[in-house]
């Protein structure tokens, strides 16, 4: 992954669980908590595509999973999240534009009820059966509707921030030789100082081919 995206998505990872731990998970909300981490995963992958999605999901998965008050084994989020980054980056729309907000949000809702059943079959495998004493209906329920209730206003926030960093004129300007000129053409179709290079240079052009013609019809005189 490029360093802005790394930089990016680490700061984006670390500001959502520190608000997901300190104030979604102290609402005393009735079922399942309001996922702010997984709703940064969903926006960054909706961006980055399916490879990003994963490589995304997989930290913030883990650095929830390390995250007091952790009361799983490592790595079982890590898993879940990594999946639901790598399936919500397959739904990145066509050069990264929105049609509609209809896609994302099937995105969340599917993302919701897919990382709830994922981390319950996970913990089954594992022992935990904790999901089956919730009830693992009204925990997809009120995932689904929490996620998407909390989605408008923080999906659209990260996937802009996401493609404003893809587009930094710092990484576009070292880029290599097709990037520079590319950016020289720019500076020549805008009138600046190679411009000015080159008509001088036409001019020195001209100049000399005046000097041949009045040479060529002095020569021609002197055969005369």
């Amino acid at each position: 992954m490029r360093i802005n995206r790394v930089v990016l998505s680490s700061a984006l990872i670390v500001v959502a669980l520190v608000v997901q731990v300190s104030v979604l998970a102290r609402l005393q909300l009735p079922g399942a908590v309001p996922d702010l981490v997984l709703l940064t995963v969903v926006g960054l992958a909706l961006v980055y595509g399916h490879l990003g999605g994963a490589f995304v999901g997989f930290a913030a998965g883990l650095l929830s999973d390390l995250a007091p008050p952790a009361d799983h084994a490592a790595g079982r989020y890590a898993l879940v999240l990594c999946l639901v980054g790598y399936a919500a980056g397959l739904a990145k729309p066509d050069h990264g534009r929105l049609r509609s907000a209809t896609g994302p949000m099937v995105v969340v809702v599917c993302s919701a009820i897919g990382s709830t059943l994922l981390y319950a079959g996970v913990g089954a495998l594992v022992g935990d059966t904790a999901a089956r004493h919730v009830g693992l209906v009204n925990l997809m329920f009120t995932a689904a509707v929490y996620d998407l209730l909390l989605a408008p206003f923080t999906v659209p926030l990260i996937m802009a921030l996401a493609r404003r960093a893809e587009n930094d004129p710092l990484a576009e300007t070292s880029g290599g030789p097709a990037k520079s000129s590319s950016i020289t053409s720019g500076w020549l179709s805008g009138g600046t100082g190679l411009r000015i290079g080159n008509q001088r240079g036409g001019l020195r052009v001209k100049a000399a081919r005046n000097r041949a013609a009045r040479a060529g019809r002095i020569k021609g005189v002197k055969r005369l």
